[in-house]
């Protein structure tokens, strides 16, 4: 292998992953110049990332600029900051970075964004800065309310085409919190004006993980796993996603919404957990 030319091996390097290149770096000085090119990680990166860094802005818990990444003096180390501190799009309405593992795209809708049925009455819902490391400025607070509904959209173009997703909810519940520990919460996945995969969790924490109970992210926020879908890249339709509760007949207070994040199902299981590819 070392008798082929240093293109030759970019070449192959760029139909792996970046944790593939990472790893064939290691092999010897000349794969580590073919895998660490501009060439290799220009590839695993998203068609169309210049415009999306030219159109965005800083989230609060990031110090980079996103203008000065395109200035960055590398692909590889553009590719890696778009890991690892998210930036702000759609006029901060969402979060936009990449799974390091497969260089695909994730996203964060923001409470602010999303659908809550109470969420303009300050009775029920409130508006505040985040507490502790968050991506946006703010998020919801359920003072009160019988019931919960929040919906969100996203359109599928704008996502990674061949690509299985994950939709999570990112929330908190304050020390004060009631109204969650039953019955659970109906949430479903699926595009507009098709069948949507439906399924029931909970919003409180368990010891021992399961798929239906929320866990801690490293950024101290909780997630659960709301649903699935495979994004097949054929043409601009949308996805919609929703978390109701609305039979139980439980007063609920305490809920904390961020927002819903959705991510490759074999990417980086959270999204603050960014060690090498």
């Amino acid at each position: 292998m070392n008798s082929l030319p240093e293109g030759c091996i970019a070449d192959i390097t760029c139909c792996t992953t970046p944790r593939d290149a990472c790893r064939l770096s290691l092999v010897s000085s000349l794969f580590k110049s073919a895998a660490e090119s501009d060439a290799v990680w220009e590839r695993f990166l998203p068609p169309d990332y210049q415009s999306i860094i030219s159109n965005s802005c800083p989230c609060p818990s990031s110090s980079s600029s996103p203008p000065s990444l395109l200035c960055l003096p590398s692909k590889k180390q553009l590719f890696l900051s778009l890991c690892d501190h998210p930036i702000l799009i759609d006029g901060g309405k969402k979060a936009f970075y990449l799974d390091k593992q497969s260089g695909k795209k994730c996203y964060m809708i923001s409470a602010r964004e999303l659908m809550i049925v109470g969420g303009d009455t300050p009775r029920y819902w409130a508006w505040s800065s985040l507490p502790g490391r968050g991506l946006f400025q703010e998020a919801a607070e359920l003072i009160e309310m019988y019931t919960l509904e929040i919906r969100g959209k996203i359109s599928t173009c704008i996502l990674t085409p061949g690509t299985h997703y994950t939709a999570f909810l990112v929330f908190k519940l304050t020390e004060r919190s009631y109204g969650f520990y039953s019955p659970p919460v109906e949430v479903s996945v699926g595009l507009v004006k098709s069948e949507s995969q439906k399924r029931y969790v909970y919003l409180y924490v368990v010891i021992g993980q399961d798929d239906h109970h929320p866990r801690e992210r490293r950024d101290k926020w909780l997630e659960v796993e709301l649903g699935d879908f495979y994004n097949a890249g054929h043409g601009d339709d949308e996805l919609e996603i929703s978390i109701l509760e609305v039979k139980g007949g439980w007063w609920k207070s305490g809920l904390i919404v961020q927002g819903i994040e959705i991510r490759p199902i074999s990417g980086t299981k959270i999204y603050t957990e960014r060690g090498s590819p």
